[in-house]
């Protein structure tokens, strides 16, 4: 594997580019969460974008464990997807399990999904890393968040 590239090289790679990297084992799963975890931490403050972010031994991990499946050769065909270990951060309209699921409305503080909405499970199963959820307007029926 090359040496690791500078963290906003990596989070300004668009999905394919980053895809392409992870599966020809020139960026590790690992470095790639890494480095988007950098940057939701230099800008989530000023921008409040991830309203609920996974613990991050648990992103590692599970990018370590994608990590092990490429080393095993478990990649491509018959492994998690074309997104495999690639993160991603879900709406907070979309339910993923174990994850608050408020609609962006004080209404709703509390409610946990208990599993995957169509979306977040059909992106899981293209082998992304679930990161966490998104700022959105409440119910959606706005074009603003805060």
């Amino acid at each position: 594997m090359n040496a690791p590239a500078h963290d906003d090289d990596i989070t300004t790679l668009d999905a394919t580019a980053l895809s392409d990297a992870i599966h020809a084992r020139r960026l590790s799963c690992r470095e790639v969460m890494r480095a988007y975890l950098a940057r939701i931490h230099r800008l989530n403050p000023a921008y409040n974008a991830i309203v609920s972010l996974r613990p991050h031994d648990d992103l590692l991990a599970e990018a370590d464990a994608c990590d092990a499946e490429l080393a095993r050769g478990k990649a491509g065909s018959g492994s998690r997807g074309w997104l495999h270990g690639v993160p991603q951060a879900i709406k907070d309209l979309a339910p993923a399990a174990g994850l608050p699921t408020t609609l962006g409305s004080p209404l709703m503080r509390g409610t946990v999904a208990k599993e995957d909405g169509l979306m977040t499970a059909r992106m899981k199963a293209a082998g992304c890393i679930v990161v966490g959820k998104t700022n959105v307007p409440e119910f959606g029926l706005g074009s603003h968040t805060f």
